[in-house]
């Protein structure tokens, strides 16, 4: 299965370059570029991505804990902070690795294989039991109940819906045919 990779970098010519490496990885795929980390949440959910490469410097002071609350919503995800220029290590904490600028392109190549290989062996380690919220989400979203509807009922963001039913949809054994 290929990882799908988002890159949100506001540098065309960082984002260009880290694309054409990614590309160049056998069983990767990068299906989104962003400017901004505005969006971000609804891009994983579309494009069902497994990697996210972000510049902390995007991220303002509100967004700091951006990284942490991926992890937290999408615990499947990879986040990967492109430090383009310096910044505190504590700043980089909430991200499982780092891409430096200044790597090299087998040094990034092997950087992402290594972080893949290490997503596989959890993904099936994890145990794939959903919780009873995850079920009470799906049961409202069968039910054709929108994002807001059961957000609001169970009281939780609007977001965690989709995030939910996203989770659940990785863990179950589902067709679309």
């Amino acid at each position: 299965m290929s990882k799908r990779v988002i890159i949100c970098e506001a540098s065309e010519i960082i984002t260009t370059g880290l694309y054409e490496i990614i590309q160049g990885i056998n069983g990767f795929d990068v299906v989104a570029r962003l400017d901004t980390p505005e969006h971000l949440s609804e891009k994983i959910l579309s494009t069902n991505a497994n990697l996210v490469i972000i510049n902390p410097n995007l991220l303002g002071f509100t967004d700091r804990n951006l990284p942490s609350q991926l992890l937290k919503d999408y615990p499947y995800i990879v986040v990967i902070a492109l430090v383009t220029n310096y910044i505190e290590n504590s700043s980089l904490k909430g991200y499982d690795a780092v891409i430096e600028i200044n790597d090299p392109k087998l040094r990034i190549m092997n950087k992402l294989n290594q972080l893949a290989q290490d997503s596989d062996k959890q993904e099936k380690a994890d145990d794939v039991e959903l919780s009873k919220r995850e079920i009470d989400v799906l049961v409202a979203v069968a039910k054709g109940m929108m994002n807001k509807e059961i957000a609001d009922q169970m009281n939780i963001s609007i977001q965690r819906p989709a995030s939910r039913a996203f989770r659940a949809s990785r863990c179950m054994p589902c067709s679309t045919t």
